[in-house]
């Protein structure tokens, strides 16, 4: 058997192969005694009429696809290995020259893995978000341990304040008839939560302990039950229990109730030297993901299609198997958000193909870029590997295969240029305020640790 390359684009191969007939006729005979037992044949019994016969009865290429199909998979896969290729689709085959007696001819084309051509990735000139610690970050995160040493305690002494957690019986109607949802009771509410209806918890303030009122409200005009929705309705509610967040006092018992310090002020600032490290390394993220998207926008490729469709396969996957977890269905995703499938794929898409492109532009710099990857590394690798996956380093490096330990050395040669990357970037602070979406991604220092 013989095969021959040639780059027919960026991202396409053309693959020709020639199969010697003796190995064809080969693969037909094995086709024939496979099939024969399947192929009925007037005046013989089933699998007993000769292959002359089957193919003068239904043509001479009967048995062509079969034996094309047995040789292909072993001609293909060996010449994607000798050749390098990464293919990325199913290839188109075409049949050049086939018969009994004749050399197997056939060619195809597969979109591979395309050719990127880089643009500047070293030394960019990049605006980025960075952060800074305040003191009011501090403050937050000290009130956030406060709080979670802080107990409840009952009020019998004064009625309900904003802030209160009170536990109540509720009862409403919309035109002196109960609906359903509407009553409960051993109800816990936080006054000023906004949990309830619009004016629910306003009017519950000042109430005391054991009192029962009738409180008017008015269903917001878009409200998930229709039958509801801008209605005035009557809820008749009673106080049954108060209760009040009782926080420490932020003083030296404190500071050694939730920490290993003996101060308050040492404990103080160890919280600070903590968070001041955590927006160390979200500056770092932020500056490596604009200078990686400044290198992305200076590449050139063509992407094939085939490859954005498998990351988007793999981005609806995910978001699935994360729904899962929180007991929901795509199918009920979608009836929710009044979206089908395909627009679902379609909105995900800019992002798959920019995920792509950053993924082969990553690759070309690393391999341009190629650097010495210690053992100490790789183990350390694999520490973070384990963490983010919640195992144990050791039972993990136990289980991986020399591919998984590749890939884990290009991780870490991947994480080496973009430390030279960030270090020779020119970074512009950003200053004006953050869209939404880019806060929520960015998120800050001290929210992320205290999740």
């Amino acid at each position: 058997m013989s095969h021959s390359y040639e780059k027919v684009s960026s991202n396409k191969a053309k693959l020709t192969f020639t199969i010697p007939a003796e190995q064809f006729d080969e693969a037909l005979q094995k086709a024939f005694l496979k099939m024969r037992g399947r192929i009925n044949v007037p005046g013989f019994r089933r699998g007993k009429a000769p292959r002359k016969m089957i193919e003068t009865l239904y043509g001479e290429s009967v048995f062509y696809d079969d034996a094309v199909d047995a040789l292909f998979p072993d001609a293909y896969r060996d010449a994607v290995k000798e050749y390098d290729l990464k293919p990325v689709d199913q290839p188109e085959v075409q049949i050049d020259e086939i018969g009994a007696g004749k050399d197997l001819q056939f060619h195809l084309e597969v979109f591979v893995r395309p050719d990127v051509t880089l643009g500047d990735y070293m030394g960019l000139e990049v605006e980025a978000r960075l952060q800074h610690l305040t003191d009011e970050m501090v403050d937050a995160r000290i009130e956030q341990e406060r709080e979670k040493v802080s107990r409840m305690v009952e009020v019998e002494d004064r009625p309900v304040q904003e802030g209160d957690t009170v536990n109540l019986d509720y009862a409403g109607t919309v035109d002196g008839v109960a609906f359903d949802g509407g009553t409960a009771q051993g109800q816990t509410l936080k006054i000023g939560s906004n949990q309830f209806i619009p004016g629910f918890e306003e009017q519950m303030v000042g109430m005391n302990l054991g009192e029962e009122k009738d409180l008017n409200v008015t269903f917001p005009e878009q409200y998930h039950a229709e039958e509801l929705a801008g209605k005035a309705a009557v809820f008749h509610v009673k106080v049954n229990g108060i209760q009040v967040l009782e926080k420490p006092e932020l003083d030296d018992d404190f500071a050694a109730d939730v920490s290993e310090y003996n101060t308050f002020a040492e404990y103080k600032e160890h919280l600070k030297a903590e968070l001041q490290e955590q927006i160390e390394k979200s500056n770092q993220n932020a500056i490596e993901n604009a200078v990686v998207a400044k290198a992305v926008e200076n590449a050139q490729m063509d992407v094939p299609a085939a490859m954005i469709e498998d990351q988007l396969d793999y981005t609806i996957r995910d978001m699935e198997m994360n729904m899962k977890y929180q007991g929901l269905r795509m199918e009920d995703f979608l009836k929710y958000t009044g979206q089908t499938m395909e627009q679902l794929r379609a909105g995900y898409r800019p992002q798959a193909e920019q995920q792509v492109r950053t993924e082969l532009v990553m690759e070309a710099i690393r391999k341009e870029n190629p650097s010495e990857v210690t053992d100490e590394e790789i183990e350390e690798e694999i520490r973070r590997q384990a963490e983010s996956m919640g195992r144990d380093a050791e039972d993990l490096k136990k289980t991986l295969t020399d591919a998984q330990r590749d890939y884990l050395k290009d991780n870490v040669e991947i994480r080496k240029v973009l430390e030279k990357m960030r270090e020779s970037a020119k970074v512009t602070e950003k200053t004006d305020p953050a869209p939404e979406t880019e806060q929520e991604a960015e998120g800050s220092a001290a929210t992320d640790d205290a999740e």
